[in-house]
């Protein structure tokens, strides 16, 4: 720390500068350089940056380049789901733009929905046109898209 004195109303003021040490002895620019280093994940969990040397700045699904400020867009993507198996070679991801990401993990959420697999879907009413759809395995959402994507004959 810097030693200062004053003197005066308006005088003169002097200053001394120490080298900065805690009582280890180590200086502050060790110091920082240890917090930075206790900062970074442990070995084998920063599977973002190793996916991104590995694949590159481009999302797999749509094409896009992420190169320089849109980086942080780009996400990784587990392909089995499992978060914890990350291998050195890049096999279990892929890289995706956060939009692209969001409609792989939704489409796994509507196709449980439609499969009836869902437990919410027995309580949603989704429309309640008046027809009579026959009932089978598949939701009341289906049917009804299937319904309208069937041309109307003349």
């Amino acid at each position: 720390m810097a030693k200062m004195t004053f003197s005066g109303k308006w005088g003169r003021v002097s200053m001394t500068k120490k080298p900065a040490a805690d009582a280890s002895g180590k200086s502050d620019e060790e110091l920082v350089r240890e917090m930075k280093n206790a900062a970074k994940p442990p070995v084998g969990e920063d599977y973002r940056e190793r996916s991104l040397a590995i694949h590159g700045l481009v999302c797999a699904r749509c094409g896009r380049d992420f190169s320089g400020a849109k980086r942080h867009l780009l996400t990784v993507h587990h392909k089995d789901g499992n978060h914890h198996y990350n291998p050195p070679d890049g096999s279990n991801w892929e890289n995706l733009c956060v939009y692209c990401h969001e409609d792989v993990h939704s489409r796994g959420v509507l196709a449980e929905y439609l499969s009836g697999s869902s437990p919410v879907r027995e309580n949603a009413l989704v429309y309640d046109g008046g027809s009579t759809v026959d009932s089978s395995s598949e939701g009341l959402l289906a049917q009804k898209l299937r319904q309208a994507l069937v041309k109307k004959k003349p």
